[in-house]
């Protein structure tokens, strides 16, 4: 089964300077500059340490347990801009959460299990969105084969979610299908002939 998205701590600073300018003399003091969205309350910019941050975006639907002047609050990553040759974070849009609030995520389909030999597993959706508990974000969810042959399809129906969570995408949906390579149709067709 899925594992949850786990939460992350790190501190951040609220930030009085802006523009392009500013922007590179925090990064250039390890610091990558930041936006807090949420809850009809006007945006707020922050800078948060350029490494952690680096290291806690490894994760896809990243929680952030985040502390600006002693106050802790639970914000979500909503986007990432990252410079398009360095791959440097350059910018990151946070959204704030409340423990119960629901969230639509985008995340990881992984394989479990294996077709039948001489077929191969065609992933129509490599991730799927979802409606889940802001602080129970699944990191992936799983489809399950086992030695299923030629022909055989996984539906959105099909993937068996954690408790609280609803797929964004209708039940019919593609999600993967096995097909015969063309090796696995060499031997069809030898054995037809026999």
């Amino acid at each position: 089964m899925a594992q949850e998205s786990k939460e992350h701590a790190i501190v951040g600073e609220l930030r009085s300077s802006f523009g392009k300018g500013a922007s590179r003399k925090f990064r250039a003091a390890g610091k990558t500059p930041a936006v807090i969205y949420g809850h009809g309350s006007a945006p707020r910019h922050i800078v948060v340490p350029a490494h952690e941050i680096a290291l806690i975006l490894r994760t896809k639907n990243a929680i952030i347990n985040l502390d600006i002047n002693g106050k802790h609050e639970t914000v979500l990553v909503k986007a990432v801009q990252r410079d398009a040759v360095l791959q440097i974070i350059e910018h990151i849009d946070l959204v704030e959460i409340v423990k119960g609030e629901k969230v639509h995520v985008e995340v990881p389909v992984h394989i479990v299990g294996e077709s039948l030999s001489g077929t191969t597993v065609e992933l129509e959706h490599h991730s799927v969105r979802l409606i889940a508990d802001a602080i129970h974000i699944p990191t992936y969810v799983e489809i399950f084969l086992n030695k299923e042959g030629a022909g055989h399809h996984v539906l959105a129906s099909d993937i068996k979610l954690p408790a609280g969570v609803a797929l964004d995408l209708p039940a019919d949906a593609l999600i993967a299908s096995v097909l015969a390579t063309a090796a696995g149709h060499s031997e069809e067709l030898a054995v037809a002939a026999e």
